[in-house]
């Protein structure tokens, strides 16, 4: 019947449209009033058409067929965290991202866990060679699927310095891939760029050049005639992403990661699919009005599961200044639950394909990182890049120009630079320090700073109360 429909009018060009809209504007200039340009530099159609795309739509390589809620956890004492881990599941949770600063007891954190039906995700701060060894082979006969996430440029860029030394950290990494070649091992963090102020450009065509860094170095059988994914050093990358509230840019964002990783891994003749888990962004998170954040968190769940990640952890509406309790984690996995089993967000099959708009920008996003990507690379690469200061004056930069737009009123956070409310008070509140802490310290290179936008206006509210 719908065919019947849609051959009852007549097909309407692009051209044909356009000028439509011309005529409507009664002389006012079309790029100006319905062009929209924005920070990534891509220009926003009022309209897309199908003869936009004569050559079909992209595959998006790797894209899950379903995704899993995840609950975030600190491991400090392994007593609580086993409890938080189990009441985690119990309550929805299919993953858990575990974030750990030290080695920890792991028989007791791991206590009458289901291995076979929760995906773990691990969140070090800090490398061992001793403690991975022991983890993955606690693992070994537990039918467990779990990612180590390690991840030693990362934490170059975030602290800078690397954990030991160049060498030593090279030197434990490789270790451990050559030695467990089928787990899960590398993994590259793209939310400090996102946090830090990056353009969603900048983000992709970082991640892409980390990625890049670490196929280069550990991918040694990947060049030789003949090598196969097998004999590769690791299985998959996994991206941890940070997701905003501009929803269609977000989803085609994550496609492009995707879209662009399978182009560089194809090189190196890896398997071309990568793991992500998402997560929102810090930087558009408020201290005033700190309820509002559960609706920019909900709406980039949604972001992150169209977009096609394999795992969304939610993040607390009061987390920039409170310590995890039982209420913000629920509140935080029960958005995530309410998606997945009453929103009809429970399988993810690529929905976004075959959108003129979405697969528009994740074409444009694609080539412009691919454009940065392939700049980074003959300039010396991502790792030299840092070291020299380029990567963090590039984030600055496009930081600066987002932070103009905040604090002129171009871009608004509500309850914060607008309609906020003059009652709220919060200097009694604040169990966390919620604004960048500064700490004098030697370090190899600038370490990235990641930075909220309301950072600023927050404090000088502050100081009047």
């Amino acid at each position: 019947m719908s065919d019947y429909l849609f051959k009852e009018f007549d097909e309407v060009s692009a051209k044909e449209w356009k000028q439509k809209i011309q005529v409507d504007l009664k002389g006012a200039d079309y790029n100006d009033t319905l062009i929209w340009k924005n920070l990534e530099g891509i220009d926003v159609k009022p309209f897309y058409h199908q003869n936009d795309f004569k050559n079909g739509f992209s595959t998006i390589s790797g894209h899950p067929k379903e995704w899993k809620p995840t609950q975030s956890i600190f491991i400090d004492d392994e007593n609580i965290a086993n409890n938080l881990i189990i009441d985690a599941i119990n309550r929805g949770a299919e993953a858990v991202l575990l974030t750990s600063e030290k080695e920890f007891q792991i028989d007791e954190v791991f206590k009458n866990f289901l291995f076979e039906n929760t995906v773990i995700y691990f969140d070090f701060k800090f490398l061992s060679k001793g403690f991975i060894t022991r983890l993955i082979q606690f693992f070994s006969n537990k039918n467990a699927t779990v990612f180590y996430n390690l991840d030693i440029i990362g934490n170059l860029a975030k602290s800078g310095n690397w954990f030991t030394n160049l060498r030593e950290d090279h030197s434990i990494l490789e270790t451990i891939l050559t030695e467990n070649p089928n787990q899960n091992i590398l993994s590259i963090n793209t939310s400090l760029y996102q946090n830090s102020g990056a353009t969603m450009v900048q983000q992709i065509a970082y991640g892409m050049a980390q990625a890049n860094e670490y196929l280069n170095h550990f991918c040694d059988t990947c060049h030789s005639e003949g090598g196969t994914t097998e004999e590769s050093h690791f299985s998959s990358i996994t991206f941890k992403i940070s997701v905003g509230t501009n929803y269609f840019f977000e989803i085609s964002k994550i496609r492009a990661f995707r879209k662009l990783y399978a182009l560089i891994a194809k090189e190196y003749n890896v398997s071309e699919n990568c793991n992500i888990i998402t997560i929102p962004s810090k930087r558009n998170k408020t201290l005033y009005d700190y309820n509002v954040n559960m609706l920019r968190t909900a709406t980039e769940n949604m972001s992150a599961i169209q977009g096609g990640s394999n795992a969304v952890c939610s993040a607390a509406y009061d987390s920039i200044y409170h310590k995890s309790n039982e209420f913000r984690e629920r509140i935080a996995r029960n958005q995530l639950l309410i998606l997945k089993q009453e929103s009809y967000f429970n399988f993810s099959k690529d929905p976004a394909k075959g959108s003129y708009y979405i697969e528009s920008l994740t074409n444009q996003l694609s080539e412009k990182a691919l454009e940065l990507f392939k700049s980074i690379e003959v300039n010396g690469g991502f790792l030299s890049q840092l070291k020299e200061g380029i990567i963090q004056r590039k984030i600055k930069e496009s930081a600066q120009k987002e932070q103009e737009l905040f604090d002129t009123g171009k871009i608004e956070l509500l309850g914060t630079n607008i309609h906020p409310n003059n009652n709220d008070r919060m200097k009694n509140d604040l169990e966390l320090f919620p604004f960048v802490k500064i700490k004098s310290r030697k370090t190899l290179l600038e370490p990235i700073i990641e930075r909220r936008l309301s950072e600023k206006l927050e404090q000088e509210r502050l100081k009047t109360e």
